[in-house]
């Protein structure tokens, strides 16, 4: 059999969220605004703030209005592994239409075993992140403010 390269996807609402992160883990004694961060990745300063959004939730960051205000690190980067953080950006994305929180409306699932070897691929993915956290792949220091 020919060998294919395959490539895994998230989403890009955890990319956004991973670069975010990344950067935050570079200066984490200061608050970042979503509109520097957007401007420095070129991203999407709406989807970013829906990311941090869901990150605040999470207890990953903490946000904080008004001048100065921002996100930030809720704890340091050395504590918060990969597979975690894209675990929860992750959540709302089914793998597949049998991993939606419905069940999907796929006619085969009930005779389906392919559902249980993507789930253990999947826990296998987050497994192996999780060998890493967010210190692990910080940015160097902006030139920002």
């Amino acid at each position: 059999m020919e060998r294919v390269n395959f490539y895994m996807r998230l989403t890009s609402f955890t990319d956004f969220g991973l670069r975010a992160l990344m950067r935050m883990a570079a200066e984490p004694d200061r608050a970042h605004s979503t509109a520097e961060i957007a401007a420095e990745f070129g991203i999407s300063r709406n989807h970013l703030t829906k990311a941090i959004s869901v990150l605040a939730a999470a207890g990953i960051v903490e946000t904080r209005r008004g001048t100065g205000g921002g996100a930030l690190l809720a704890q340091p980067a050395d504590r918060l592994r990969l597979g975690d953080i894209v675990a929860v950006l992750e959540r709302k994305s089914a793998l597949v239409e049998c991993f939606q929180a419905d069940g999907g409306a796929c006619v085969i699932t009930p005779n389906c075993q392919m559902k249980g070897f993507l789930a253990r691929a999947r826990s296998r993915f987050l497994e192996d992140l999780n060998n890493h956290t967010l210190a692990d792949c910080a940015l160097a220091a902006a030139d920002t403010p």
